[in-house]
């Protein structure tokens, strides 16, 4: 099977760690977001992959190497122009699309299975929210066939509570629908065109976990998802104690405190005595902690240094960074 993995976004919620990576890279415990999605797609049978790239695109090549084909956006062609872009890969068949910046354990062969069955051009993913005024949610019939959107309503507003998850079955017939000229949006262009022309299209619930990695808080709530057991992701290492594991070639110390689960401790890292965890933390691979460290509900991201004695609290630390403590201003006497 054919699936398509979006990865040409820039990013910018995410900003200043896709200042240097695409968005897609930015690691989840011990590997970037969308080599979860590969994984996951791999895992349930898509075997043959292509993704578009814009922003960074030699990150993306060089990590996954073969594993995926690739198209190179020089300019973004827009959420539906990229995947018109790659028509051809799919031939006549079903158009499977997944963004590489969302973590999720759906199943997507029942996405496939349910768009066969509805019979329809179309088959958009989608899950109850508790607050629509983050999202674009989906109206529809008692059948789920699609009426309508609304983009991020008030509670008091809202005809759905329907998120749309950005994960599509398309038959390919689909692009006799887009406009001539990109860039090609789905919300903008290509769903307002179906609706328009009494196309049928359906919706396919989940309740499978989902989160798309597009702000520091999302990027937080499915890091610790991961590590909780909400989201069924293999969490690497070895168990060195309940609610700690610990990644190849990293030595704990001896009087390492956990002092609350969970914790995960990548590949490779180099703690000191008297560290102190409280979690949920994550540190990444090839992290430097010093003596006497303190670390609170704090994503480490991979090569972060934290000299010793320092207190790090409700942080994420981007690549290769070094913590350093606020020092007080040097002000004229009063």
């Amino acid at each position: 099977m054919k699936a398509m993995v979006l990865a040409a976004g820039i990013g910018t919620r995410l900003r200043p760690l896709t200042y240097e990576l695409p968005k897609p890279m930015v690691p989840v415990l011990d590997r970037p977001v969308m080599a979860h999605i590969v994984r996951l797609l791999e895992q349930q049978g898509f075997d043959e992959l292509v993704s578009n790239l814009n922003w960074y695109p030699d990150t993306i090549r060089d990590y996954f190497g073969d594993r995926l084909e690739y198209r190179h956006e020089p300019e973004l062609l827009g959420t539906a122009g990229g995947v018109r872009n790659v028509r051809d890969f799919f031939g006549d068949e079903e158009v499977v699309v997944i963004s590489g910046d969302v973590l999720t354990d759906l199943d997507v062969r029942a996405l496939v299975e349910r768009h066969r069955s509805a019979g329809g051009i179309a088959t958009l993913t989608v899950k109850r929210i508790p607050d629509t005024r983050e999202y674009g949610v989906v109206v529809h019939d008692e059948d789920g066939r699609i009426q309508g959107f609304q983009e991020k309503p008030e509670p008091s507003e809202a005809l759905s509570d329907l998120a749309n998850c950005g994960i599509y079955c398309f038959n390919p017939e689909i692009f006799d629908y887009f406009p001539d000229d990109d860039p090609v949006d789905w919300a903008q262009d290509v769903f307002p065109a179906l609706l328009e022309h009494d196309v049928p299209f359906y919706i396919h619930e989940i309740e499978a976990y989902w989160n798309d990695i597009g702000s520091f808080t999302e990027l937080r709530q499915g890091t610790w998802a991961a590590l909780e057991g909400q989201l069924q992701l293999e969490v690497p290492g070895r168990e060195a104690e309940e609610g700690l594991r610990v990644g190849e070639g990293t030595a704990l110390p001896e009087d390492l405190e956990l002092a609350e689960a969970p914790a995960w401790i990548g590949e490779d890292c180099e703690l000191a005595e008297g560290l102190r965890l409280m979690g949920p933390v994550a540190i990444g691979d090839r992290c430097s902690v010093g003596a006497g460290a303190s670390l609170r509900d704090v994503i480490l991201l991979p090569g972060t240094r934290v000299p010793e004695n320092e207190v790090v609290i409700g942080a994420i630390v981007g690549r290769g960074a070094v913590v350093e403590s606020l020092r007080p201003l040097d002000l004229p006497p009063p």
